[in-house]
């Protein structure tokens, strides 16, 4: 790999009510020359994502430091939310940024998985690009059942028991799914009518599983009282976000509802990004310098200290 590669992680912890326990993790990931790009809490989904980049190596380390400590301080028997998940350190997926390759990037994840457990005891499930069988690519795939239903599976199925470690799950962190894939959009729209039987339609509609539009993946879910089509875009090249947003009203049309705001998680790239576009002038406060990786690398946050109660999106 090219010495002066960069590479973006976006680790996903099942955490999302409690500021000072996210804070605590984001601090553990601290390493020197990682960048700190954005981390935020979604109350709804009880969810927290981080983004850092920097150097390879540096930023597995990162990663795990974060996962070790999600393990010690998140508890999976008493935590609960709207988002599928199976650890506590639920996804850690690692995109290569510049001067390195998907592949490359395959590799890092296989060597943190190793040391995930390794060093904290944490299972682990390969996904993506680092998958080690043809059935766990879809990371959907991997996390059926979640965490409960995986950990009863884990005990009666060979075909469900992780990749690295194992056989059974950890007892209160669970598993996590590590995984190298290219960019994704994070993308989440409100209807104005809070109708979960719309949301669901709509999301059922527009996913690439059921004949939707490629490299989308979508929920109907219900997220502050407010109806949400949650969506993952992963291929944002063939399916760019107008064209997202153009079948969501056309499916918004049909049944009856009406678009509200919009948002993102975590940060796009730049090739993602369209300034005057309608998708875009939906995201309240939208700012490219907070939300456009290339542009946030050059000014990235400082990382968060004991007591830190602000993120890097201004929504905590």
């Amino acid at each position: 790999m090219n010495s002066e590669a960069i590479i973006e992680c976006v680790p996903n912890f099942s955490e999302g009510t409690d500021l000072s326990k996210v804070s605590r993790i984001v601090q553990a990931m601290q390493v020197p020359s990682v960048s700190l790009l954005d981390w935020s809490l979604d109350l709804a989904h009880n969810r927290s994502v981080v983004t850092i980049a920097g150097p390879a190596e540096a930023v597995v380390e990162s990663a795990i430091r974060g996962a070790g400590k999600a393990a010690e301080i998140v508890d999976l028997t008493r935590q609960n939310g709207v988002h599928p998940r199976i650890g506590a350190a639920d996804v850690i997926p690692f995109i290569p940024v510049s001067g390195a390759s998907l592949a490359e990037c395959a590799l890092l994840a296989r060597q943190a998985g190793v040391s995930l457990w390794r060093r904290y005891g944490i299972p682990v499930y390969f996904y993506g690009a680092s998958a080690a069988r043809p059935d766990r690519v879809q990371l959907e795939d991997v996390r059926r059942g979640q965490f409960e239903g995986l950990r009863d599976a884990v005990r009666r199925e060979a075909a469900r028991r992780p990749d690295i470690g194992g056989p059974d799950l950890h007892e209160t962190a669970g598993a996590s799914a590590v995984g190298a894939r290219s960019f994704l959009v994070a993308y989440n729209v409100h209807l104005r009518q809070p109708d979960i039987t719309t949301a669901r339609a709509m999301a059922r509609d527009i996913r690439a599983s059921n004949g939707g539009l490629h490299g989308v993946k979508a929920l109907g879910v219900i997220a502050n009282d407010r109806a949400q089509v949650s969506m993952n875009i992963t291929d944002h090249v063939a399916t760019p976000m107008t064209k997202v947003y153009a079948r969501l009203k056309e499916l918004a049309l049909r049944y009856g509802a009406e678009l509200d705001d919009s948002e993102l998680i975590g940060l796009i790239p730049e090739a993602a990004y369209e300034k005057d576009a309608e998708w875009i002038a939906k995201i309240p406060n939208f700012d490219p310098a907070l939300k456009v990786v290339e542009r946030r690398l050059k000014n990235p946050l400082e990382w968060p200290v004991a007591g830190s109660t602000v993120g890097g999106s201004g929504r905590l």
